[in-house]
């Protein structure tokens, strides 16, 4: 991981990428960080809402030209093209959670590209959120969460995965799960506490009405 870190919190920091961003998702995501990096041409999406990022990180080969004089004195310009540019902002932030915004819904590449690092990455915190869901790496070991009955719980595994849940219509014990393999897509909570043990890393996708709950709660164990 690079040393030259640019952004550093105790709190927790909203990357915000260039793929479709709602309102609805900013408002959610809001109260929850102590504030933004718009990573290459996601500081547009700041720029349109008169948000001041903490920084903008980036190839920035994608970052408008208005937005590039508005924040002219915010751009760190990463030249390398080793990484892609949300690993290039993931790296360059010290917070205790990472909120992903602006990631999904545009090119397949570019969501499986984050997905690939969130799991190279797997000791960080990292949410992603867009209009429809909240996907994060289950911690190592134990998690567990309050859901209401029939919400949506999927676990995706990004490489080998060992994992049990309880708290859910399809419970399971010791599977084992792989991105080729058996996988739970879809189950569903029973309504209380969702316990979830996992090794390896497993994507945990609700529905983003449960933001709060997951980014509270999804990374400790009771």
């Amino acid at each position: 991981m690079p040393t030259d870190i640019i952004v550093s919190t105790t709190g927790s920091i909203c990357l915000v990428g260039a793929a479709t961003v709602t309102d609805a998702a900013f408002a959610a995501v809001a109260p929850l960080v102590d504030g933004f990096v718009g990573v290459d041409g996601g500081a547009d999406h700041l720029h349109l809402r008169a948000i001041t990022p903490k920084a903008v990180i980036g190839d920035l080969d994608s970052l408008s030209e208005q937005a590039r004089a508005g924040f002219a004195d915010l751009l760190h310009h990463i030249t390398e093209q080793e990484t892609t540019d949300f690993e290039k902002a993931l790296t360059r932030v010290a917070a205790s959670k990472i909120i992903a915004l602006g990631f999904t819904g545009g090119r397949m590449d570019h969501a499986l590209s984050v997905l690939n690092v969130m799991a190279r990455y797997a000791g960080r915190a990292v949410f992603l959120v867009d209009g429809d869901d909240i996907s994060y790496l289950a911690p190592q070991g134990d998690s567990a969460m309050t859901l209401p009955q029939g919400a949506r719980v999927s676990l995706m595994p990004l490489g080998d995965v060992r994992a049990s849940v309880t708290g859910v219509k399809w419970p399971f014990t010791d599977w084992a799960l792989h991105p080729a393999g058996r996988n739970s897509a879809s189950n569903m909570a029973t309504g209380g506490v969702v316990r979830i043990s996992a090794q390896g890393p497993l994507l945990v996708t609700l529905p983003r009405a449960h933001l709060v709950e997951a980014v509270t709660n999804g990374v400790r164990a009771e």
